[in-house]
Parts: structure tokens; sequence; C-alpha cells
């Protein structure tokens, strides 16, 4: 071009519009989004198919387990009265006479009384405590802790070979006498009293 218009040096003004720019931009965004959108679409699709295992142990994690309330039991403890048990009182000390006194107390709190003597060769002088309190096998949970409420230190022991129902309370050297009447009868009221025992845990969600 000449005149005023003529064009001078190496540079030359751009005639290509540029909005191509403003283009390339827009697409790029428009990739982005798409890019978006499907990396969404996906982890929705993986949240389906593993959602419920999720939710599974969700549940798992968020359960406590709660111990429920004591169940009473509907019954009282099988065990007999003290008019229903047979003692003999046998002496193993050298103090006379302590056979006799110790069975009439029984017998005064309702005891059946059987043999008063001293005791077999076996245990004469040779119980150190304050008394042992023998029986048979069945005797274990029944006559004898109702025996034992009248003498808490005693040694109880069961013999497999013993025939009846009759105990012994064999009286030993560290003998000072039986319970009060007070404390025996309050522990025969917590032996037949009924007990309690807890149920299983509950799991609430």
């Amino acid at each position: 071009m000449g005149g005023q218009y003529k064009i001078t040096g190496d540079k030359y003004p751009r005639m290509r519009p540029a909005r191509r720019r403003g283009r390339l931009a827009f697409a790029a965004v428009s990739c982005v989004t798409v890019l978006g959108v499907l990396g969404w679409g996906t982890l929705q699709l993986i949240d389906v198919f593993t959602g419920g295992d999720k939710a599974s142990a969700a549940g798992a994690t968020d359960c406590r387990a709660t111990p429920a309330k004591a169940n009473a039991s509907p019954a009282a403890v099988a065990v007999p009265k003290p008019a229903q048990v047979t003692v003999n009182v046998l002496n193993a000390t050298t103090v006379g006479g302590l056979a006799q006194k110790t069975a009439d107390e029984l017998k005064k709190r309702g005891f059946r009384v059987g043999d008063v003597s001293n005791a077999p060769k076996e245990y004469d002088k040779k119980v150190d405590g304050t008394g042992v309190l023998l029986g048979p096998a069945a005797s274990l949970k029944t006559s004898l802790p109702v025996l034992g409420t009248q003498l808490p230190a005693a040694e109880h022991r069961t013999d497999a070979a013993r025939k009846g129902t009759a105990i012994d309370l064999i009286i030993g050297k560290g003998f000072k006498g039986l319970a009060t009447q007070a404390d025996a009868d309050a522990a025969l009221t917590k032996l037949a009293a009924p007990r309690s025992t807890p149920a299983a845990e509950k799991k609430s969600c």
C-alpha cells in the first residue's frame, strides 16, 4: 500500500480476529466440566454397587451393647428349713459337755438333733479350726449351707459313700460358740432369698 498508509518495518499487524483465544478458553472450561461430571457419575455408580456394604459397616460401628436389667429368679433357692435338717453334734475337743450344749442351742433354733457324742478317732483332737460340717454329696448345696449359717467359719466336707441325709457338726479346737441368733437368722434369710440373674447384653442401633 502506498501513500500515507505505507507500512514500514518487519512487523505487520494481525489481520485475523482475536476471538479464537476466547474460543480456546471456552473449550478448555467445557472439557474440565465434562471430566468433572464423568468423575462424579463414576463415584455415584461405585456407591450404588458398594453402598450396602458401607451401610452395614456403619451400622455395625454405631451399634452399642447395652446391658439388660437383671431378671429376678421366679422362685426362691431350694434350701431346706432348719426343721428338715438332722444334725449329729460330735465333740473333737477335750472340753467336756461341749457337744450337748451346742446340740441344745441348735434344737432351740429349730434344727433336729441326732447323735450327740465324741468325734470318731479320725477327727478326735484333730480339728484345729472352729469345726467341720460333714454330710453326703447331696447336702453340699442344701443342708450344709443351712447349718453353715450357725457356724460360718466351719469347713464344709462331703462323703460320697455316706448314706442318709443327716449331717455332722464336728466341733474343733477353735470353737467359741455358734453365731448369734440374729446373725444366723439374717444368713438364713439371705440364703433362701430369690437371686437375680443378669440377662444377656442387648445391642441397640
